[in-house]
């Protein structure tokens, strides 16, 4: 019974590592696509395209350090995974949440 709950555990920390994989994606997407028709009709203000550059490193070193902490305290492989995409998450959910505006 412990080794079917093991793998059920398993099962669901590896499907919500998708399904927020894939929310990510999709927001991604969403935000090349809008700021790509920023750039096309110069609508895209000079504050806008520096922090479109900025944000990458501020998130990366922000993965990083959540992974790590994961890793440290002996975190699965998925459940480190996990950590390090969720601040990419949260920052492309809350781009595509301002430039919907």
């Amino acid at each position: 019974m412990f080794m079917i709950n093991q793998g059920l555990q398993a099962n669901r920390a590896l499907m919500e590592l998708a399904m927020a994989y894939h929310a990510m994606t999709l927001a991604a997407a969403e935000v090349i696509f809008r700021r790509t028709l920023q750039i096309a009709t110069g609508t895209m203000s000079p504050p806008d395209a520096l922090a479109m550059v900025l944000e990458k490193g501020t998130v990366f070193a922000d993965a990083a350090e959540k992974a790590a902490v994961v890793a440290a305290k002996g975190g699965d492989p998925v459940r480190i995974v996990h950590a390090a995409l969720r601040p990419y998450g949260t920052k492309t959910k809350a781009n595509v949440r301002r430039l919907r505006r």
